[in-house]
């Protein structure tokens, strides 16, 4: 005899099925209306298990190439127990056969948010240890599935890529694109072999892709969309089931097979997986990333800076590149202060008298550098009216730093015996408490002796696969260093809650929500092109919140007007991250950053509030026009772009059933005479006479009925 459990919490829908054997089976998890459970097929909720657990040693029956189904014991849990404490439900099942243990699955939700965060609990309730290959964080079988006839082959994938400088290329494809073909063997009935992965396997956390993936079906109408939280190694996976009729998601951590993670879970321990945040939505592909956006902003800790969005100048990009000195910097701050900037960043090589790379790790100032100290400056930079701030790398150390030198090997990330070495760096392990008292020390210095209020935490080596001393696996302890790490964080924050850290990982290699639930600002990309800067900065909202998206803006030595316009554009929707020689920039173009700064800070308030919008489609770094907007519940904020094109117009639709103005904020249209804009309907029909140029709206919506 078979029991349902239905749940509908804060919008979402959910349906498990227990069947006359104590398996339970989780058959809906979406914001669409609750199905008929005769509906579903006995194939699809067979294929449902809760968790998918393989321990080593067992058997994997029916298992079908790489794909991490069909696990044991993972199909062989009883139920025990379901429970709901107001916005969270707790699963219970047991395995007591060949080993004994516990997994308890929570599901969390939010008010007023269509998504769930989801994770595992494992409990070695025996007396004897085993080894954990893989567990899922969610497992969800029919993933898109209406009920409908269509094969799930209806449904696209975008994939977010992530690279160096070519941060957050969303693309899309067909599941046979990718090899997933629908039914390849009617007759026998069966899954296939073919898996649709994406695996992240050392410390930057978003080196290929970033941990996101959203899944639309055309024909239904229904978007499914997830965000692993890991500042780590994670694995996803699609793949087909129950006979290959159904679709498959798994999300997880690291596992054995993808990630060089395996643990041995001793008697009475227990391990968590990593959180994953799922939706189900009847809408498309940009709804999906709105409810992403509100929900990111719900899990993420609480602080002025993403309320205020103070404009920060750095000395990087396009500008001292590395090489600060007083002489440099007292003009740039004089500029920086008569631009409107509101924190003054001195990034590397403050610490060290000339080349700095490999050295690194002591984090005292060059008396070289900075003949009066770099006390000197800092209070220059406060006697200016601005925060001051400084660039620091806390986990690594160079190779030919003294201090490394003098240090035990149980400081560092090894593997077979040796310190492991990237880009002429070692990776400090924060496992060690020795590590992170030091760690705080350095933090403890700047803002206590210094007065620091703003650091920007940069990470340009990785890990690797990770670490084997004092651990099961290579990537358990890569695992526990990040968690570490994570742990450190939260110390320094409830030390210091009016402290801005930026989250920088060679620009936005690192950006995801493990680090952002904690980080008020990411550093977006190192781009140094900034028309293709521009193109990065209208996809970036997909990813993160755009009050937390730090991107620069670095007018050139020579350049001109339309030049200086177009990267304070693709600034002023997001969070501006000043840079470039503006002590050096003539008066007129200096005023224009000045004028840009000053219209920013008239709209900032509204950012925060507000829910990206590509109403153009979501760019790719060299496409030829694009658009991205901020919409509030009255006006829509839109940045236009022209790269290369031969084509001067462009046009874009709103949602708004009328367009009741448009008034350009940036440049000054009364000093523009190189564009023109008309409105026909809910139309924008915009003109550019020349390439390389960008511009910001303000469009009222204010008779918009959608809202």
């Amino acid at each position: 005899m078979t029991r349902l459990y239905e749940y509908q919490i804060y919008g979402v829908n959910t349906l498990f099925e227990l069947d006359d054997q104590q398996r339970i089976r989780l058959l809906h998890l979406s914001s669409a209306p609750l199905p008929e459970a005769e509906d579903i097929s006995e194939q699809r909720k067979h294929a449902s298990v809760l968790v998918e657990l393989q321990l080593t040693g067992f058997n994997q029956p029916g298992h079908k190439g790489t794909r991490l189904s069909n696990t044991m014991p993972g199909a062989a849990l009883t139920f025990q127990h379901i429970e709901q404490q107001e916005d969270r439900l707790s699963i219970t099942q047991t395995y007591t056969k060949a080993c004994s243990l516990t997994v308890t699955t929570h599901i969390q939700f939010f008010p007023g948010i269509r998504i769930v965060n989801v994770w595992n609990e494992v409990t070695n309730t025996g007396t004897e240890p085993f080894g954990i290959e893989y567990i899922s964080s969610l497992h969800i079988v029919g993933v898109n599935s209406t009920g409908s006839s269509l094969p799930y082959t209806a449904n696209h994938l975008y994939l977010p890529h992530n690279s160096w400088t070519g941060e957050n290329q969303w693309q899309k494809y067909s599941l046979p694109e990718l090899g997933l073909l629908y039914a390849l063997d009617g007759e026998k009935l069966q899954d296939s072999t073919k898996v649709i992965s994406v695996s992240n396997h050392s410390s930057w956390s978003c080196s290929q892709f970033a941990p996101i993936g959203i899944l639309e079906n055309d024909y239904t109408g229904m978007t499914s969309f997830w965000q692993l939280e890991s500042n780590g190694a994670w694995h996803w996976e699609l793949s087909d089931a129950a006979l290959g009729k159904e679709l498959a998601l798994r999300l997880s951590g690291p596992t054995e097979l993808h990630n060089h993670w395996w643990k041995k879970l001793q008697a009475g321990a227990s391990f968590s997986t990593i959180p994953v945040a799922f939706g189900a939505i009847p809408g498309s592909w940009q709804e999906a990333v709105w409810e992403l956006t509100r929900y990111r902003r719900a899990i993420r800790r609480p602080n002025e800076d993403n309320r205020y969005l103070p404009i920060i100048f750095n000395d990087y990009m396009n500008c001292l590149s590395g090489d600060p000195t007083t002489e440099k910097e007292l003009p740039l701050i004089d500029a920086a202060a008569t631009a409107g900037c509101e924190y003054f960043v001195i990034d590397c090589g403050w610490y060290s008298d000339g080349y700095w790379w490999d050295n690194v790790g002591e984090w005292q100032p060059s008396e070289q550098r900075f003949p009066g100290g770099l006390i000197e400056v800092i209070q220059y930079i406060k006697s200016k009216g601005m925060i001051a701030g400084l660039w620091l790398e806390i986990e690594v150390m160079g190779i030919n730093s003294k201090l490394a030198a003098s240090l035990p090997d149980d400081w560092f990330f090894m593997r077979h015996g040796k310190r492991i070495i990237d880009h002429s760096r070692y990776h400090l392990d924060f496992r060690n408490p020795q590590v992170r008292d030091y760690a705080t020390s350095v933090i403890h210095r700047l803002v206590q002796e210094y007065g620091i209020g703003y650091i920007k935490m940069d990470y340009n080596i990785t890990t690797g696969i990770g670490t084997d001393q004092y651990s099961d696996s290579m990537g358990d302890g890569l695992l526990e260093h990040n968690r570490a790490y994570l742990q450190w964080l939260d110390d320094i924050f409830a030390a210091y809650p009016e402290l801005v850290i930026e989250n920088c990982g060679s620009g936005g290699m690192r950006h995801d929500y493990q680090m952002l639930a904690r980080h008020s600002i990411q550093s977006i990309t190192d781009q140094t092109e900034y028309v293709r800067n521009g193109a990065i900065a209208a996809a970036c909202a997909a990813n993160v919140t755009p009050e937390q998206a730090a991107i620069w803006s670095y007018p050139l030595r020579e350049g001109d007007r339309e030049e200086v316009i177009f990267n304070m554009v693709n600034t002023m929707l997001l969070r501006i991250h000043q840079s470039g020689h503006l002590s050096e920039l003539t008066e007129d173009r200096l005023l224009l950053v000045k004028q840009a700064i000053d219209v920013y800070k008239d709209i900032r308030s509204y950012i925060p509030m507000g829910r990206p919008v590509w109403l153009t489609g979501i760019p790719l770094i060299d496409d030829e026009w694009f658009s991205f907007g901020i919409e509030t519940a009255d006006r829509l904020y839109l940045a236009v772009w022209r790269t290369h094109s031969l084509n001067d117009h462009f046009s874009a639709s709103c949602s708004a059933q009328s367009i009741q103005s448009v008034a350009q904020l940036y440049p000054n249209p009364a000093e523009d005479e190189n564009t023109s804009y008309h409105v026909h309907g809910n139309t924008i029909h915009f003109n550019f006479k020349q390439n390389k140029m960008a511009r910001l709206y303000e469009i009222d919506t204010s008779y918009n009925e959608a809202r």
